[in-house]
């Protein structure tokens, strides 16, 4: 009888102190007001079976996350949108190795989602402020066009491996006012031609983060550029290719917010280019300078007065030996530094347990 007259409101007061998922639907059952409640009271869900989303969405339409790593065709997207208008994050970020999804695409005939609905989202959860879409190959222009169109409150966008985003995709996210974070890891279509509007566009007042690595058709032009983004903090630039060299380095080192900077595989820039950045980056907290193979002790050598860098990664940097290595060891905000294992044997290990006393050795 008691529990006949707790309303909706009491229920969902209850469920407030139950944080445990598990918990959560191990009490669902009970009986129809519990279920229904839950489902209300539902702000994120994690779905691995995406034929079952008509089943059970509806019972979630005041969700906020939605994510799922599996395949998912766009008229489940686009049922998910309709029924959950008020998602602001949705993850559908492949985490397994795309051949794998390939081949379960290929058995089944299953199509992944594209275009269609990605747009049925932009058009149908105005609050999204968050969207994640790792090695979604079948996204391109129109669904990136239509995202930044229709959501005011993007801020982070994640394109990562996405092979038919292109300079068009680029220059439509360049007219956003609001993102933060944008990751394009291995879109190869795009160019110097799109760092220009992300340089000059409204983006630019904005973005914080901006991860390039493996376009490999960007040059030292499209990276100079760059240095008209006002408020960059973070930048990778890892494995983008023998056309970036010093010319382009230094200038990146006029971007004086950086915090962090990933350079890793540029084997044409040199001590120049490192130079440089320990002079002018003054607020750097990280830098991975792995394979940069022209760089010596030269250049790491002058990141041992750096009053904030934290985190140094000089894995297969064959230049630099171990009066090198003590050098930068002067620098005392250092937390992490990875040298290359070949150096390893030549360090004595009461000096490398020296050395973690007050810096973690990461060797790679």
């Amino acid at each position: 009888m008691f529990m006949s007259r707790l309303g909706d409101d009491e229920l969902s007061l209850v469920l407030k102190w139950v944080h445990d998922q598990n918990d959560r639907k191990s009490f669902s059952p009970v009986c129809k007001q519990w279920l229904r409640v839950e489902g209300l009271s539902r702000l994120s869900i994690r779905v691995l079976e995406p034929d079952l989303i008509p089943n059970f969405t509806p019972r979630f339409p005041n969700l906020l996350l939605f994510e799922t790593p599996m395949l998912i065709s766009d008229s489940h997207l686009e049922f998910v949108a309709k029924t959950c208008p008020s998602l602001q994050v949705v993850n559908l970020n492949i985490r397994k190795t795309c051949e794998k999804f390939d081949e379960v695409g290929e058995n089944y005939g299953f199509e992944d989602v594209g275009n269609d609905g990605i747009s049925a989202l932009a058009n149908g959860c105005g609050n999204l402020s968050k969207v994640l879409l790792r090695k979604r190959k079948n996204v391109g222009n129109v669904a990136v066009i239509s995202l930044v169109k229709f959501l005011p409150n993007l801020t982070t966008l994640d394109f990562g491996r996405c092979n038919l985003v292109d300079d068009q995709a680029v220059e439509a996210i360049g007219c956003s006012n609001s993102i933060r974070v944008l990751n394009l890891e291995a879109c190869l279509l795009v160019t110097d031609r799109g760092l220009a509007v992300l340089a000059t566009g409204h983006i630019s007042k904005t973005l914080k983060k901006l991860v390039l690595a493996e376009c490999d058709r960007i040059t030292d032009s499209g990276v100079s550029m760059l240095k008209h983004i006002c408020c960059l903090e973070e930048l990778n630039l890892a494995e983008c290719g023998p056309k970036i060299t010093d010319s382009g380095g230094v200038v990146v080192s006029s971007i004086l917010g950086l915090k962090k900077l990933n350079l890793a595989w540029l084997i044409n820039l040199s001590d120049v280019t490192v130079i440089a950045i320990a002079e002018n980056c003054v607020n750097l907290v990280a830098i991975d300078l792995t394979g940069c193979e022209s760089v010596t002790g030269v250049g790491v050598k002058a990141f041992g007065n750096h009053e904030y860098l934290e985190y140094l990664v000089l894995a297969s940097c064959y230049n630099i030996c171990l009066d090198d290595l003590n050098v930068v060891l002067r620098c005392r905000s250092l937390r992490d530094i990875v040298p290359d294992k070949g150096l390893r044997m030549w360090i004595p290990m009461a000096m490398q347990e020296s050395i973690s006393s007050f810096c973690l050795l990461h060797w790679r």
